[in-house]
Formats: structure tokens, C-alpha cells, sequence
């Protein structure tokens, strides 16, 4: 059997090296044929143990998103990321953000550059959502209001003290519009403010959101 149809079913996520030495367990050298198999691009080292299906084969690969989630778990993709999927900033984003509840780490690999920003729970918790991009393929990324409170919370110095400043913020810095500002729900930013970093930030948030 060659290797297309060994891995067919496992192409849309990535893949650990323990899956492929099974599926390879016929070889009398299978730790060489996962070199030999990189080396002619059939699989992608991602990080050391985790592979993609490479350019090389004709099947579906995982969407970047869902290798940011499996590269560094626990975590969800958010930040410009997250604040650019649900069109809330105009910027497309070239490096893939996320927060995990693990020390802050960046990647960088064939795929891309990914990032990770350590929060605590139980706020890291809060606002995550799935997004099903096909039948396999399940990626755990931030709500729009938490992907906003994420920003706040993890860039150094931004510290919201007067509604002017939260809204200059808003809107000159991200280039939110007042539309995506005023369909936010206040009431879930509300219960999540005693659990998060910066506390304050986030309730002159609510505040400049209710004067929409």
C-alpha cells in the first residue's frame, strides 16, 4: 500500500509522528521513510513530533487555524487574528495569533508564523467558539467580543481610562466601525470583567460601548 492511501483518512488535522509510525509499522525502517517522506515534500514537519500532509500529495490539509490550535495546546486562535476572521478590523493578518493557558511561545514553520499569549483561567475560558470548516476540520477561535478583549488584555500598555481614549482606541487604532461596535453584547463583556486581567480596561470598554 503506498503512503497516499495509508493516510488518506488523516490528512485534515495534523499529524503526530506515533500515527505514522503505525502506519508505517510494515517498514523495516520507518523512522527513515518519515525523513524520505519529507525530504520529497509528502509531509510537512510543523514542530518536532507533528506533520501535514505535504504539497506533494493530492488531499486535503488543515486549515492554518486548526494547526494553530494543535500546535500549542490548549489554546484558541484570537487577537488580530480572530478581531480580522469576523471582519471586525479591515487589515488582513500574516501570522496566525492565539491564546493558551500554557507560557507564551512563537512558531515558525513551512506553514507560517504562529503566536501564543498566556491568559489564566478561568477567563481563558470564556467566549471561545467552534468553527466547523468541513467535516474533520473543527477550529476553536474567539468570539468577536472576546477576541476584542483579548487585545486589550495582552498588548503591553493599553490602559483605558476615559471613554474618549476607549474610543479613540476603538476606532482610530483597531478602525472599528460605530456598526460592529453597537452589535457587541455588552451583557456577556459584563460577566466576564471580574475574572480578566486589566479589570478596569475592560469595564471603561462596557462603558463606551453602552454610549453607542
Amino acid at each position: 500500500m503506498d503512503f497516499r492511501t495509508m493516510i488518506k483518512g488523516y490528512t485534515e488535522t495534523p499529524i503526530s509522528r506515533h500515527l505514522i509510525l503505525g502506519l508505517l509499522s510494515d517498514y523495516k525502517s520507518p523512522n527513515d521513510k518519515i525523513s524520505e517522506l519529507i525530504k520529497s515534500k509528502e509531509l510537512i514537519s510543523i514542530r518536532r513530533g507533528l506533520y501535514i500532509i505535504g504539497p506533494n500529495v493530492d488531499l486535503p490539509s488543515p486549515e492554518p487555524f486548526l494547526i494553530a490550535n494543535h500546535l500549542r495546546g490548549p489554546s484558541y486562535v484570537s487577537l488580530e487574528s480572530a478581531l480580522s476572521y469576523w471582519n471586525m478590523i479591515p487589515e488582513r493578518t500574516y501570522e496566525v495569533s492565539s491564546v493558551t493557558l500554557k507560557t507564551s511561545k512563537s512558531y515558525k514553520n513551512p506553514v507560517g508564523r504562529f503566536s501564543y499569549k498566556q491568559v489564566k483561567a478561568p477567563y481563558y475560558s470564556y467566549g471561545i467558539k467552534n468553527i466547523e470548516y468541513s467535516s474533520k476540520q473543527t477550529v476553536l477561535i474567539a468570539s468577536r467580543e472576546k477576541a476584542l478583549c483579548d487585545k486589550i488584555v495582552l498588548t503591553p500598555k493599553i490602559n483605558l481610562r476615559s471613554i474618549k481614549q476607549t474610543f479613540s482606541f476603538l476606532t482610530e487604532d483597531l478602525r472599528m466601525d460605530s456598526e460592529t461596535l453597537s452589535s457587541l453584547d455588552i451583557n456577556v463583556l459584563e460577566s466576564w470583567a471580574p475574572d480578566a486581567p486589566k479589570r478596569s480596561s475592560l469595564e471603561m470598554l462596557i462603558k463606551t460601548l453602552k454610549k453607542q
